[in-house]
């Protein structure tokens, strides 16, 4: 059996600005042959020795064209009925041939002419230089693109008569299907991208112009770094290790953090892990100080509305909890570690102690708030319970409404309305939904106007309940409909939820603008437009920010390289602490690993940003981790210069520890040993 690497899945069109930056892509990606003796990099002409010349120059081995072309459908010579390549070898596509009853002639004069036209471009191309020696050597093909294959089955077949040792194929974009086939036909296989649905490889890259022959001719004279004896050029990782700034623990000197937050008023500080006790620590220590120097008023956390309110009680002095870890004890949702570990139960103490110690006006104490819309039955019972306080008659009205989502369980299962909602099965409470938010807006005035600023801050509590509802029920029923859609609903819902939060806050802060610090995962908090998901019409809660509030806002996120994480198996699963694989080849992970810097932070300007401006893989692990299928599971491609403004690296981490620990976390995870192909 061959050995293969499948490296992509979900990419978006346009991810490549041009072919050559597709080949410093590829290069990241099989570095593995960096230096080997024996290695050949064969670019199929024309368009993939752009690609190919770059993986050659980053691996420092030799170059040469590989050509193939062509055999086009009589009157479609766009579509492949095969291929001929270097050799003379020839690959039919049989279904194509009796699908359209191709004759055996017209096979034959079209073979004839693109014969004569591959001999040509041979002579062209080498300037009378023979062949580069294949026999006994690793070749890695590439091509800018695989769509049907068939120019690079033909390569492959007429590149076996030359024995090499081994057959690599590389390219930037193709179906998964097309990449899974090629795996079983040669030793490994690098696909950077697997577009889903596939359309065109030139779908993948902005720029797509054709090759011309003078380029192919250029880019082979050209010398590769195996071939050249001038001094390697300063790598990413170089500029990395030259510009960042050592960050103990994670947290950047105030001196940084002072310039790059600047007079931001939304500071949205990320996590690639939701079960990373760096990144939590690290987040905590970066909000005191945004706090106590720069004068923010309130933490706004990818948690449901009404659990983080109740410790918003707690850390202004308002609530029925005697402690911090009672305050944490309305998160029962999985995952309730996110929320219930140590980390947050100590920051959530320091809050209440800086409201306290600071004889803060309560108008200007700094409160916690939650962003999210999980909390569809909670949220409901919170609406009922506030205006049976302050209007029974509308309390009863709420209840009517809210009765329509009787037909699933009491408990918080959001999921089970939707999947009954959308596929007919029970009815949809969208318009009482609606109805109530209507309502409750409607009496807002009246409400506020009852006992001052605690009123209307549970007003304020009340309504955006009623928000969690109206959006909750959209996003449990979107939830059978489409992974995109449902992913948008949520992010639009923080936004707006945090659009809202700043206006109230404003509206108590009479002399200064509110500022609000976020904590969420590196997938909210990056900006979309710089990832792969934008091109499935993707949003990020990042990407609304930036558009609305522009210079106010920053985005921070973090990585690690290897370590442990707090994490499930399976949705609903316990925690576990589990072993963290290290950094894949060409992600952000590898790059800041190779710069010998333990903790550090870069921002994404400057010589950084160049260094940064260019796509590589990024690590996302939420609340479930698979190591077995990390690459699929847990890897997307991003430009970091443009996703985030700064980036904290932490190059071992450790797993975040939950309030209740159980037996599964203490034992840990034995290390395992995987297979390279993955």
């Amino acid at each position: 059996m061959s050995r293969a690497i499948i490296l992509g899945k979900d990419t978006p069109d346009r991810l490549f600005r041009n072919r050559r930056e597709a080949g410093q892509v590829l290069a990241g990606l099989l570095q593995a042959y960096r230096d080997q003796p024996g290695v050949v990099v064969l670019g199929l002409a024309r368009g993939g020795v752009p690609v190919a010349w770059e993986v050659a120059a980053a691996l420092h081995v030799p170059l040469d064209a590989f050509i193939v072309r062509k055999l086009g459908v009589p009157g479609h010579e766009e579509f492949a009925a095969g291929a001929l390549a270097s050799g003379g070898r020839v690959v039919i596509n049989d279904d194509v041939v009796r699908g359209l009853g191709i004759t055996p002639q017209q096979l034959r004069d079209v073979a004839e002419r693109e014969g004569r036209e591959l001999i040509r471009r041979e002579a062209a191309y080498r300037n009378g230089r023979p062949p580069v020696d294949v026999t006994g050597k690793t070749v890695i093909l590439v091509d800018d693109g695989l769509a049907t294959g068939a120019s690079m089955l033909a390569a492959v077949q007429a590149l076996r008569e030359a024995e090499p040792a081994h057959i690599v194929i590389a390219v930037p974009s193709a179906p998964e299907s097309t990449c899974r086939e090629f795996a079983g036909l040669v030793d490994d296989v690098v696909c950077a991208s697997m577009p889903t649905p596939f359309f065109a490889v030139g779908a993948s890259f902005w720029d797509f112009s054709q090759v011309s022959d003078d380029e192919v001719r250029t880019l082979l004279a050209t010398p590769t770094a195996a071939q050249s004896v001038m001094p390697a050029a300063e790598t990413a990782a170089d500029v990395i290790r030259r510009v960042a700034v050592d960050a103990p623990g994670g947290v950047p000197p105030r001196e940084m953090l002072s310039e790059l937050i600047g007079d931001a008023r939304i500071v949205l500080i990320g996590e690639s892990s939701h079960g990373t006790q760096e990144f939590y620590e690290a987040r905590a220590e970066i909000t005191k100080w945004l706090i106590d120097e720069k004068g923010f008023c309130a933490v706004a956390a990818e948690a449901d509305w009404p659990d983080a309110y109740r410790v918003n009680r707690y850390v202004r002095g308002i609530g029925d909890d005697a402690n911090a870890e009672q305050a944490l004890r309305g998160f029962e949702r999985f995952p309730s570690w996110m929320w219930r570990n140590t980390v947050v139960r100590d920051f959530v103490d320091w809050l209440r102690n800086h409201n306290q110690l600071s004889d803060a006006h309560p108008g200007r104490q700094t409160g916690f708030y939650g962003l999210d819309l999980y909390s569809l039955h909670r949220s409901m019972q919170e609406v009922v319970s506030f205006l049976d306080r302050v209007d029974p008659m509308a309390a009863a009205r709420a209840r009517s409404r809210y009765s329509c989502f009787d037909h699933v369980s009491s408990a918080d299962d959001g999921q089970a309305y939707g999947f009954r909602a959308a596929f007919g099965a029970g009815l949809s409470c969208e318009g009482e939904a609606i109805d109530q938010l209507v309502d409750i807006q409607r009496n807002a005035l009246a409400y506020a106007r009852r006992d001052g600023l605690l009123a209307e801050d549970e007003l304020f509590y009340a309504e955006q309940n009623a928000h969690v509802v109206r959006d909750a029920e959209r996003y449990y029923r979107a939830m059978f409909g489409g992974r995109v859609t449902s992913w948008n609903l949520r992010d639009q819902h923080m936004a707006q939820t945090l659009d809202a939060l700043l206006a109230h806050l404003d509206r108590r802060h009479d002399e200064t603008p509110a500022r609000i610090v976020v904590w969420a995962h590196n997938s909210h908090v990056g900006d979309a437009r710089a990832t792969e998901v934008s091109a499935d019409g993707q949003l990020t809660l990042g990407q609304l920010v930036r558009e609305r509030y522009r210079d106010d806002a920053r985005l921070i996120g973090f990585s690690t390289y290897t370590g442990t994480v707090t994490a499930a198996s399976e949705w609903g699963g316990v925690a576990e602490r589990k072993t963290v694989r290290p950094g894949l080849p060409g992600s952000v992970e590898e790059l800041f690993h190779e710069t010998g810097n333990p903790t550090f932070a870069v921002s994404s300007d400057g010589a950084a940003g160049a260094a940064l401006d260019v796509v590589r893989l990024a690590r996302a692990i939420g609340v479930i981790y698979l190591p077995a299928t990390e690459r699929q599971s847990h890897y997307f491609h991003v430009r970091p210069a443009d996703q985030f403004d700064a980036m904290i690296h932490i190059e071992k981490t450790q797993a975040l520890q939950p309030l209740e620990v159980t037996s599964q976390w203490v034992a840990g995870e034995t290390p395992e040993t995987y297979p390279t192909g993955l």
